[in-house]
């Protein structure tokens, strides 16, 4: 297909998309450096969508959907982005060394296999999506709600023992206070 002559409508409509665009990722780019004030944006929308489907008592299978994909996502970010169980198989097998367990050995950052403001704009994407699919009765499917629950808790505990294990086996910490700060004495 041939690209849009100039002054087609066709043109029009992709030119102002393309500025709406520019705009909101503008937007986001600006809200980069506020990460309490995202989360607590993203927070007060998560709350607003457990109070509709609490109210409207239903919708039961779009806030099970929700909740396992914000595991999905919270699990990849607090794994690391390169696994070390998979880089110690392949040193193993070249006759190399394993990753450093003492004070001595290099020093590896931990680097996340998602970002936290991928984490977040994923995070805020879909519970705004599942808000909005709340309001439509054809995703309204009738289901036994204890038993999402509590297969979603089975799922939860499972899955964080397991990634627990992870992080204790290969000792990697997934959470920082922060870089340090030196005062003047």
């Amino acid at each position: 297909m041939d690209a849009p002559e100039p002054d087609t409508p066709f043109a029009a409509v992709t030119a102002q998309t393309t500025r709406f665009g520019r705009i909101y990722q503008t937007y986001l780019d600006k809200s980069t450096p506020y990460v309490a004030y995202r989360w607590s944006s993203t927070g007060a929308l998560f709350l607003l969508f457990a109070l509709r489907i609490v109210i409207a008592r239903g919708w039961y299978i779009v806030a099970y959907s929700l909740g396992i994909y914000l595991l999905n996502l919270f699990l990849a970010f607090i794994s690391p982005k390169f696994d070390p169980s998979l880089e110690a198989d392949e040193s193993m097998e070249e006759g190399g060394e394993s990753l450093p367990t003492k004070e001595e050995e290099e020093f590896r950052p931990f680097v996340r296999r998602l970002p936290e403001f991928k984490f977040w704009y994923s995070c805020t994407k879909a519970i705004a999506i599942g808000f909005t699919c709340s309001w439509f009765t054809i995703f309204d499917l009738p289901v036994f709600w204890p038993v999402l629950v509590i297969y979603w808790l089975i799922l939860f505990f499972l899955t964080m023992r397991r990634q627990i294990q992870h992080m204790v086996k290969y000792r990697y910490v997934p959470f920082t206070v922060g870089k340090a700060k030196y005062s003047n004495k």
